[in-house]
């Protein structure tokens, strides 16, 4: 595969995964980094590091504003509940695991 084509199909990942998040606005951030080590802020980041690597001006608020498909507050004030202590143990011991495997 050619590095314009690996490049396009990335990009076109990326999308159907901000797509599909922006369509799953039930799953909060903190199950995702429960379960799958990542959340949209991560994603908010890596399109940040993205645009800086490339030389796109680009601000966090607007690389988060990609990936929630609206201003973060705004997705905060409507999609954003409380973490309950289940999701907070639950978080906390993956942080735990993830520590005794880094060290």
């Amino acid at each position: 595969m050619n590095p314009q084509t690996q490049t396009e199909l990335e990009a076109a990942a990326f999308r159907s995964l901000v797509k599909h998040l922006d369509s799953r606005k039930d799953v909060q951030n903190i199950d995702l980094m429960t379960l799958a080590g990542f959340c949209r802020n991560c994603m908010s980041k890596w399109l940040l590091a993205a645009a800086d690597e490339q030389s796109v001006a680009m601000n966090y608020d607007e690389a988060r504003e990609h990936v929630y498909c609206m201003p973060y507050d705004e997705w905060k004030e409507h999609h954003q509940l409380p973490a309950t202590k289940e999701q907070m143990q639950a978080f906390s011991a993956m942080e735990k695991a993830k520590e005794r495997v880094n060290s």
